[in-house]
């Protein structure tokens, strides 16, 4: 795990970790099919760190502020909140869509971390230097964490109590999973949890209560009789960003099997640290599969899907 951080940062003065880190117990997954668990393996109800695939779930959390009206997809971050990262010319034309699709383009430093040192920024991106917000993409942990701090503001509260009261607790998930941050990132009293794992922290969570956060999207965000979040919302996260159309909001988009090149078109996922953790959704099969510590997930994604049936 250490050398996987270490890696995450192309800078080695900004390789040290900030967030609290997890000891992998090895490899525990689930197979839902059309509702039933199908298949298991390890400990799915031990919480693990799910990585980047922590990003998904923070695309979620926003689709519970744009439920609530507070978040405009087209509209510009800092005309909705006050935060100096969106005061001057770099930030004032990002727009929460940016955020979401990983296009802001911003370039700043959040909690002592520079934007540029993302060692994956550079790996997987296609953005054009110094371009406006909107003009490219790129892989980048600070800019999603720059999207935590700014709903943290618009919705007043820590993400993992957004997301425990909205969503986890209806779901019936158990309380084992825990969202961090790192130790200097607050906002004024509120901590502000990061969205990834590229400096520690992010989400800790068993592969058992990922794949109920699985389940909802397969549902249209309906659950016992509740809507947690609009079906609206789960339409759009999975719709194509413009200048990388195999990501969503957040979410991975397997359409032309760029992704998964052996697993169906129809499949979506959230993954992190290299897809060692997965949350697979595939809404033609019914299917949600979440995987922690896999060494070879795209096989288990193809096998698992071949022996599910296609809408």
């Amino acid at each position: 795990m250490a050398a996987y951080l270490a890696e995450q940062a192309s800078d080695e003065s900004h390789r040290d970790v900030l967030g609290p880190l997890l000891a992998g117990t090895g490899a525990s997954g689930v197979v839902v099919h059309a509702g039933r668990t199908v298949g298991s393996w390890g400990d799915p109800a031990v919480p693990e760190m799910l990585f980047s695939a922590t990003k998904s779930v923070v695309s979620l959390v926003a689709g519970v502020a744009y439920d609530q009206g507070l978040l405009d997809l087209d509209a510009k971050v800092g005309d909705r909140v006050s935060l100096p990262q969106f005061d001057d010319a770099a930030g004032r034309d990002i727009r929460w869509l940016h955020l979401l699709q990983q296009t802001s383009q911003w370039n700043g430093e959040l909690w002592g971390k520079p934007a540029p040192v993302d060692a994956q920024s550079h790996r997987e991106g296609d953005e054009p230097e110094g371009g406006p917000p909107g003009s490219g993409w790129a892989y980048n942990d600070v800019r999603v964490n720059l999207l935590c701090l700014a709903l943290t503001a618009l919705l007043g509260r820590s993400l993992p109590d957004v997301l425990r009261e909205s969503v986890m607790t209806p779901l019936g998930a158990s309380d084992s999973w825990s969202w961090h941050g790192y130790d200097n990132s607050y906002l004024g009293e509120v901590p502000v949890v990061s969205g990834g794992a590229h400096w520690g922290g992010g989400l800790f969570m068993s592969a058992a209560d990922l794949a109920l956060v699985g389940r909802l999207y397969l549902t249209g965000g309906r659950w016992a009789g509740q809507q947690l979040v609009s079906a609206d919302w789960l339409t759009r996260s999975w719709q194509p960003c413009e200048h990388k159309p195999a990501y969503g909001f957040l979410w991975w988009l397997n359409d032309h099997r760029t992704v998964f090149p052996h697993a169906p078109a129809s499949g979506r996922a959230a993954r992190g640290n290299g897809g060692r953790h997965l949350l697979w959704v595939d809404p033609a099969r019914d299917l949600v599969i979440a995987s922690h510590w896999g060494d070879d997930v795209q096989q288990l994604v193809s096998d698992v899907s071949a022996a599910a049936v296609a809408d």
